[in-house]
């Protein structure tokens, strides 16, 4: 009898020891599960924070100048008459980071990015007439003004170098960006994109 106890012991001893192996397992996996919803979570909710980023500012500035006259008499002009014109140009470049695309892969611990927003550029012209210059009976009428002021705006946001901005946006949106994987890289995530914008050891 004390044969057969003994043995139920060592039986129930080993049941027993492999429950709470199984039970102490089953807690580890939970909190390991824990820990990736909890990283996906701070990951993905700081990337749904963000909104449309201005990355760039820059400011223009030129004269231009118009000249006209009433008629032209071998090759002389006629009351000749002329306005200069102060026009700046005030750029923006901005990304809609909305519309920006990202998985955050918990397994093997990466932010992908698998699609970035194109640059939106916002020219603001102004003018403003620096000097004038006309005769009594050729005087510019206020509807030439306004036509030329309109014109010298036209020709300020043409002589904007875009594809510069462009340029220069993307150097400050990289920046943007790496500040806002900072948590990422905290929880030692890794950056990778898709979209081939910028080297992978840049990001």
């Amino acid at each position: 009898m004390n044969r057969y106890t003994g043995i139920l012991s060592f039986i129930f001893g080993i049941i027993l020891t492999v429950f709470v192996f199984l039970s102490w397992r089953s807690c580890n996996k939970k909190d390991e599960a824990a820990l990736v919803n909890q990283d996906y979570y701070l990951i993905t909710n700081q990337i749904q924070k963000m909104n449309k980023m201005v990355v760039l500012e820059q400011d223009f500035s030129s004269f231009q100048t118009h000249k006209s006259s009433a008629a032209s008499i071998a090759g002389f002009d006629i009351l000749p008459r002329e306005m200069v014109l102060y026009t700046t140009a005030k750029t923006q470049v901005s990304y809609d980071l909305k519309r920006m695309k990202i998985d955050v892969d918990t397994i093997n611990k990466k932010v992908i990015i698998n699609e970035l927003p194109q640059p939106e550029i916002k020219i603001f012209p102004d003018v403003k007439i620096h000097f004038m210059d006309d005769y009594a009976i050729n005087r510019f009428s206020q509807k030439d003004i306004n036509g030329i002021m309109e014109s010298a705006k036209k020709n300020m946001a043409k002589s904007v170098n875009q594809e510069n901005l462009k340029q220069q946006s993307k150097k400050q949106l990289k920046e943007n960006l790496n500040e806002i994987f900072v948590l990422a890289k905290a929880l030692h995530y890794s950056i990778e994109d898709k979209t081939n914008t910028f080297p992978s050891t840049e990001l």
